[in-house]
């Protein structure tokens, strides 16, 4: 049995051997194969994945139970998509084609929430940076 080993996914994906433990663990990252002696066997596929993690986490932001959602809904538009293709040309088609917009729409509505949060922490620092400047040009005119 061939594979990649943890030491391996962790090099190429960025992140500890105990992060991808621990995606395994809470079902985020499907279980590999295990060799003979025991070992975890990685594919080049759960190591794309891991990247495209990371990638969600560190670019939109996302909490874990976030990701969690944003994964589930991806996967499910997968199949979705694969399922509208292999309808082309029925009456199926719109059907399908139904709800892979009813997902896209999810996952754009999870995006929006993450967008107002980043938004409202902005314009809290922004105020922050605001009344800060005013109160040292305040300090600055009582000398």
């Amino acid at each position: 049995m061939t594979g990649l080993k943890i030491d391996e996914v962790a090099k190429q994906s960025g992140l500890t051997k105990r992060t991808i433990r621990y995606y395994e663990q809470i079902g985020l990252l499907s279980s590999p194969p295990r060799s003979e002696g025991g070992f975890r066997l990685y594919s080049q596929d759960h190591v794309n994945f891991l990247k495209k993690i990371t990638n969600a986490k560190e670019v939109m932001g996302f909490s874990l139970a976030e990701l969690q959602e944003f994964i589930k809904l991806s996967d499910m538009l997968e199949l979705q998509r694969h399922d509208y293709r292999q309808v082309k040309g029925t009456e199926l088609q719109k059907e399908k084609l139904e709800k892979v917009l009813h997902t896209v729409e999810e996952q754009l509505k999870l995006l929006e929430q993450k967008k107002k949060t980043i938004l409202k922490v902005e314009g809290d620092l922004v105020s922050l940076r605001d009344r800060a400047k005013a109160a040292l040009i305040r300090f600055e005119g009582e000398k």
